[in-house]
């Protein structure tokens, strides 16, 4: 029987968050060849089960001869980047690490692709932060509307964004830009707001801690989408969208933060659960709404969140009854 040729598949940050599972998805696909590029010092415990099956290529997006040997080396098919400095927080900490390692790293990586003149669909993970300050009329937010950033996070996303565009334009690089809403769900790391509630409603449950939830801004609303969800998209990006092109993928629904923590503690095994602010965990300027509009990528791809809220914030809480 003839088989089809097996097709190249590169993720960077495949140790991470999206990139973990985004291996999954690739790999339960059967007729694709996964590569990830991890730095020797990342943890592999997201990849879980797959770590065995993925292969490993050592290199870090700022050294740019890393990246050329294993772009040469994999010759992939496809590219999902989603290697990056991702908490918003830590990028007033550190706003010059998270401008390299966003922009800096994103050009060497479209460098070592030109140079080794392979011709991948590029999928790069943009974000919903990009938009930043968004009046009220201007809910849901489409891919048309101003991009005024709130954060150095956000900046370096409009940069990286832009970069794909820019290597679209001037060298035809086929780059999807995907501008991902906030996604969640189990391995979510334990800086963003709800896997931190999730982390410390298991904690509570095991004795761990005192029966107080910690939090920051309840007030300001996000558009969820379950991760399993989002690594659906970006596949759906690189074979069903347009190069060139920018889309937002999201659920088009806004919650409080408040909500969100109300779910984690109506699932909680401990009732009087009490609440209280902690100053380190407020920005220096928020975001208040973010609520997309997803109806282009959908007419391009057919996409649609499956994975209820519910569901997700249930997976959450059990992934840290078990790593908490």
């Amino acid at each position: 029987m003839n088989m089809a040729k097996q097709k190249r598949v590169l993720i960077t940050g495949i140790t991470g968050f999206a990139g973990s599972h985004m291996a999954e998805l690739m790999l339960a696909k059967k007729n694709y060849e996964v590569f990830g590029i991890a730095r020797w010092r990342s943890d592999k415990k997201n990849l879980g089960s797959i770590n065995g099956r993925v292969k490993l290529l050592e290199a870090d997006l700022l050294d740019a001869h890393s990246l050329d040997k294993i772009i040469l080396q994999t010759r992939p098919d496809y590219i999902f980047h989603l290697g990056a400095q991702s908490f918003v927080l830590a990028s007033w900490a550190s706003p010059a690490l998270t401008l390299e390692t966003n922009v800096v790293g994103t050009a060497n990586l479209f460098e070592a692709v030109r140079k080794a003149g392979v011709n991948p669909i590029i999928q790069i993970a943009c974000s919903s932060e990009e938009y930043g300050l968004v009046k009220k009329d201007e809910v849901p937010i489409k891919e048309t509307n101003p991009l005024r950033p709130l954060s150095p996070y956000g900046v370096s996303k409009i940069a990286l964004d832009y970069l794909g565009y820019q290597y679209f334009k001037s060298y035809g690089l086929k780059i999807v830009r995907t501008r991902g809403f906030n996604h969640t769900g189990p391995r979510r790391g334990e800086v963003f707001a709800e896997s931190s509630f999730a982390k410390q409603v298991a904690e509570i449950e095991k004795g761990k801690r005192t029966p107080i939830i910690e939090v920051g801004n309840l007030n300001a609303v996000r558009d969820y989408t379950d991760v399993r969800d989002m690594v659906k998209g970006y596949y759906l990006a690189v074979t069903k969208g347009e190069p060139g092109e920018v889309y937002n993928i999201c659920s088009g629904k806004g919650r409080k933060i408040k909500e969100v923590l109300s779910t984690l503690l109506k699932l909680s095994k401990v009732k009087n659960i009490k609440v209280q602010e902690d100053p380190a965990r407020l920005r220096p300027s928020d975001v208040e709404v973010l609520i997309g509009d997803n109806n282009k990528f959908r007419r391009a791809t057919g996409w649609k969140p499956a994975i209820p809220f519910q569901k997700t914030m249930e997976d959450l809480l059990e992934y840290w009854r078990k790593h908490a």
